[in-house]
């Protein structure tokens, strides 16, 4: 089947475009760019007045499936994923079981065959059963197709089993990507250490917490020359070194999660339980320095760290709730509203970071709109406002962050593989 996307604005910074052209996709591929194109296709889109991206990948959602389908199962999780405007996912491995051998990796697989909707790349644990005492046997894994290894969750706190995990991914070509956070400071916290915390008797995480831990997961780093990927940057202290290691040469790329630029720990002082995340929303100071990392490319990448649950794990009281928002159906919208519509990001910038630069981190050939590439991609228009609605989610959990606010940006139609998988209408 042809489809003509007609006279919308492109943008595909991969290629430098950003005009008023069409676009032709015959089947699954992406056949011309070009302006007046008129290939007697069966279907037109009319995109004038929107705007036409790549589609988003995230590399950082947590599916659930195998062994929390109560919360997500794959066939939610992606039909979420459309619904924001995003056609490739890396799925977390902290899943029951983890993906920490060929079997389990092999499992998801499975599942991932039968049920996705999109493009689901599965990322492996680093050790097993994500317990930090054990290296997994990553040459299997790598054979099973595993995109990148984490022990996302938790941080591998053995400076000796990370270093073996570096070097040995640097040898197979996996990128490692940490979730920096030193348990030692972080027990028993549960939202951002500070006057706040006090006030509401609630016990605190420190900012040190996460950087000390991003300094030295960046050291090791160093040491055996791996590439390395920083997950969700919270605070102004880890933005400042990750911009030191870059300029020492580092391998080092990072993300940050829409509630991270756009939230602060004030927040939280209504005890809304779906405002509590791991890392905690920061001080303005912080916020603002993660909004600066953005603009000045020190944040290579925005993912939304998905992590739905259960009702009756977040409507209990705040310290003994989940930590974790749901981000899929948001992040684009979110994105929009706080980084483009505020100037601190044009439109290519937020597709770099929302599509082009994870195809890169992640080794696919996405996040553009060449010819030839997949046709996958995004329509939506700039200027539409909406509120986020329970009602509106595919996601089979509710724990927004962003639940009532009004966003300027939407999410039209979503094209996956030449096939219009979404639309808003």
């Amino acid at each position: 089947m042809k489809i003509l996307i007609k006279s919308g604005r492109v943008i595909d910074p991969a290629n430098n475009v950003d005009d008023i052209r069409d676009i032709l996709i015959d089947n699954t591929r992406i056949a011309r760019v070009g302006k007046g194109l008129n290939n007697g296709a069966d279907k037109t889109i009319d995109a004038a007045g929107k705007i036409v991206m790549p589609g988003l990948i995230d590399m950082h959602v947590h599916l659930r499936e195998p062994g929390r389908e109560d919360k997500e199962t794959i066939a939610t999780g992606t039909q979420a994923a459309l619904h924001g405007g995003v056609t490739t996912v890396l799925a977390m491995p902290n899943t029951i079981p983890a993906i920490d051998s060929a079997e389990n990796a092999r499992l998801i697989a499975s599942i991932i065959r039968d049920t996705a909707r999109i493009q689901v790349l599965v990322c492996g644990a680093i050790t097993k059963g994500r317990l930090g005492e054990e290296l997994v046997d990553l040459a299997r894994l790598k054979k099973e197709g595993i995109a990148a290894i984490s022990d996302d969750g938790s941080s591998v706190d053995s400076p000796d089993i990370l270093f073996k995990a570096m070097k040995k991914a640097r040898e197979l070509r996996i990128p490692v990507i940490c979730h920096c956070e030193d348990k030692t400071m972080s027990a028993g916290g549960v939202m951002n250490l500070g006057a706040n915390s006090t006030r509401l008797g609630l016990r605190g995480i420190s900012n040190e917490s996460e950087y000390k831990r991003v300094q030295r997961d960046l050291s090791i780093a160093q040491r055996t020359k791996c590439s390395v990927h920083i997950a969700h940057i919270s605070c102004a202290e880890s933005v400042e070194i990750v911009a030191k290691a870059k300029k020492k040469g580092v391998k080092v790329t990072c993300e940050t999660a829409p509630h991270y630029f756009s939230l602060t720990e004030e927040a939280v002082l209504d005890y809304d339980t779906n405002k509590k995340m791991n890392p905690p929303l920061r001080t303005a100071g912080d916020r603002d320095a993660v909004r600066q990392g953005l603009a000045d490319g020190v944040i290579d990448v925005i993912a939304s760290d998905h992590a739905p649950h259960t009702v009756a794990e977040k409507e209990i009281e705040f310290d003994r709730a989940e930590f974790g928002v749901t981000g899929l159906e948001t992040e684009f919208g979110v994105s929009a509203t706080y980084l483009v519509h505020t100037g601190l990001l044009d439109w290519a910038g937020l597709c770099r970071k929302m599509a082009l630069n994870p195809a890169r981190i992640l080794g696919i050939d996405k996040g553009t709109l060449s010819a030839g590439s997949d046709a996958d991609i995004v329509i939506v228009d700039p200027d539409a406002e909406w509120a986020v609605k329970i009602a509106d989610f595919a996601s089979k959990s509710r724990n927004s962050c962003f639940l009532n606010e009004r966003l300027k940006g939407k999410v039209i139609k979503t094209i996956y593989r030449g096939t219009v998988a979404y639309s808003a209408d």
